[in-house]
């Protein structure tokens, strides 16, 4: 299981949850951040750090967001690794 961010980080792009990740698992998208589940170790550091509590762990994801699991899966892998802190777009 991994991490997934979801639907309140589309528009907004925080990034004070990707320089506390000790895989590197975070991916730029260009509205939101994604997971990528197969880096992603489930260590909930990057939950506590997201200013808009976009991120849950899988098993936790509202029902309403369940396609944000699949949206992490495939789009992590097509989009370039994010490490360091950046201006979000909000």
């Amino acid at each position: 299981m991994a991490m997934v961010v979801t639907e309140p980080c589309f528009g907004c792009r925080y990034t004070d949850c990707v320089v506390v990740c000790p895989c590197d698992s975070f991916h730029e998208g260009e509205q939101m951040l994604y997971i990528d589940p197969d880096s992603c170790i489930d260590c909930e550091a990057c939950i506590p750090e997201c200013p808009t509590e976009a991120i849950c762990h899988e098993d936790n994801v509202p029902t309403e967001w369940r396609d944000y699991i699949a949206l992490n899966r495939d789009l992590a892998p097509l989009c370039p690794s994010i490490t360091e802190k950046r201006t979000p777009l909000c």
